[in-house]
């Protein structure tokens, strides 16, 4: 047991020599002969079998988030939050987990990516796919014909998702949705407004929000001689367009899908086209896609929308894309997908997408399955992409290697002398009641300069410090951590200097 012990010792004090010779940056030779220093000691311990070794890990598609990542989720999501009330939505919530019921068949060949709960309460449950489905059931359920809501939470998805794009099993949708009967096209182009507002507002880059109508679709593949039964499924390689080339969206529609090549040909000639309201009008004198009811009641209210768009000062950001097909099965009409774009690579060539930061679209028909009388409640709503928005502001403030604050804290009170704790705690009482955000160092008798530095380190802009003549005096001396001056204010005016010192709005960086 003592050998043992011993053992322990060594392997603890080698590896305190390794993390030493790191932090130091020895050489990669001395630091690799010290690890097989450390590797043979530890074989020599063998393994411990009255020690239960757990593997320290998250869960396969999903993360944990520090305090400097928490802080630019925040200031992203109150920036989408304050659009969303601003134009008069109200907030729900709904359960993680619905009946299975609820979610199965609403997702087209997306449902394989639901999970499925055991049954431990006599209801078969599934974790929620996204937030749209439990809004219509909410609806359904309340009876309710008429609402502007929005909705932040998590949900999930049994995928093998790429998390270096931001994409993850467990993630927040941030949802925005219009439920009632209206003129057409009025709520469909106050979300792509809202969905323009926000991406401005985050200033993460260029974007470009495409359009297309679920009618037009499928009176496209009607006209091109898609059968029927095959509707969804080549809409879902379609949907395939923006990540991979046509060549490869034909052979899988196809070779795996069973469709006639020449029909492929003749879906091809109308999904590799976009524009604006001019393309819009063109294929309303189209003599295929005229001749269809659906596509041209699609078309029509897509040249309504231009107009609505137009007025919104936004038309510049949206492109009528015909490969546009958002595989979701609930979509009735209009869809629409908004993406960052790259900077052009040479003078005239078109801007590349590099990938989906918001989606929406109209979906009349979901709430009707939802009521036992059928009864439909039209909606339109969108959905802002978080997730890669946190990672793209994350991979820009590391790039410029910007500072990121992660408390609020407006003031620390500090003391210059020893032996004032009480009156420290005394005054940072009296700054949280009258609601500043302020803090205090854990200790009796800190020094003056370590509470200077902590204020430098945490990005606090501002120290209360007291000492013996000011509590003579009835003052207390304010000082900036940025300018270092220094200025004494009157204990009764405190709260009122500092609040006007700090009302800039908090930013990220």
């Amino acid at each position: 047991m003592a050998e043992r012990a011993a053992l322990e010792e060594l392997v603890r004090l080698q590896g305190e020599r390794v993390r030493g010779l790191k932090q130091q940056k020895a050489s990669t030779e001395q630091i690799e002969e010290e690890v097989a220093k450390l590797l043979k000691l530890k074989a020599q311990l063998g393994p411990d079998e009255g020690k239960h070794k757990f593997v320290l890990k998250t869960p396969k598609g999903t993360r944990d988030y520090s305090p400097r990542q928490m802080a630019v989720r925040e200031k992203v999501f109150d920036v989408i939050i304050s659009c969303f009330k601003r134009h008069g939505a109200e907030v729900i919530d709904t359960p993680v987990f619905e009946l299975k019921e609820t979610l199965t068949g609403k997702y087209g060949e997306d449902s394989k990516l639901i999970y499925d709960l055991k049954d431990q309460g006599g209801e078969l449950l599934s974790l929620r796919y996204d937030l749209t489905v439990p809004f219509a059931r909410y609806l359904a359920m309340n009876k309710l014909t008429n609402i502007k809501r929005y909705h932040i939470a998590k949900v999930y998805r049994r995928d093998n998702p790429a998390m270096t794009r931001g994409r993850y099993r467990e993630f927040y949708q941030c949802d925005f949705d219009i439920a009632g009967q209206f003129d057409p096209m009025i709520p469909d182009a106050e979300c792509l407004k809202i969905m323009c507002e926000i991406l401005s507002s985050l200033q993460i880059g260029d974007f470009l929000v495409k359009v297309n109508d679920r009618r037009v679709l499928d009176g496209m593949f009607a006209v091109c001689g898609v059968p029927d039964t095959k509707f969804r499924t080549i809409c879902s390689s379609v949907d395939k367009l923006d990540k991979v080339s046509w060549e490869e969206v034909k052979n899988e529609m196809v070779g795996e899908k069973g469709l006639a090549p020449e029909v492929a040909d003749l879906i091809g000639d109308y999904v590799q086209q976009h524009g604006g309201v001019s393309l819009v009008e063109q294929l309303l004198q189209d003599p295929k896609l005229s001749q269809n009811k659906q596509a041209l009641e699609g078309l029509g209210d897509l040249k309504l929308l231009f107009e609505y768009l137009t007025l919104f000062g936004i038309a510049d950001k949206i492109s009528f894309d015909l490969s546009l097909a958002r595989g979701l099965d609930y979509y009735t009409g209009v869809i629409y997908e908004a993406v960052l774009l790259q900077p052009l690579a040479r003078a005239g060539e078109e801007p590349l997408g590099v990938g989906s930061v918001a989606a929406g679209g109209r979906y009349d028909g979901l709430v009707g399955m939802f009521d036992p009388k059928g009864r439909k409640v039209p909606c339109v709503g969108l959905s802002i992409g978080v997730e890669r928005i946190f990672s793209i502001v994350e991979q820009r403030l590391e790039a410029l290697e910007e500072k990121v604050r992660t408390t609020e804290t407006q003031v620390l009170v500090a003391s210059a002398q020893k032996k004032l704790l009480e009156e420290r705690l005394k005054l940072v009482s009296e700054l949280w009641d009258a609601g500043i955000k302020a803090e205090l160092l854990y200790k009796k008798n800190p020094k003056l300069l370590n509470q200077l530095q902590y204020c430098e380190e945490a990005g606090i802009p501002l120290v209360a410090i007291i000492g013996e003549q000011e509590l003579k005096e009835g003052v207390i001396k304010l000082r900036s951590v940025a300018s270092r001056e220094e200025v004494d204010v009157r204990r009764g005016d405190l709260v009122e200097e500092i609040k006007r010192r700090t009302s800039q709005p908090f930013c990220i960086c």
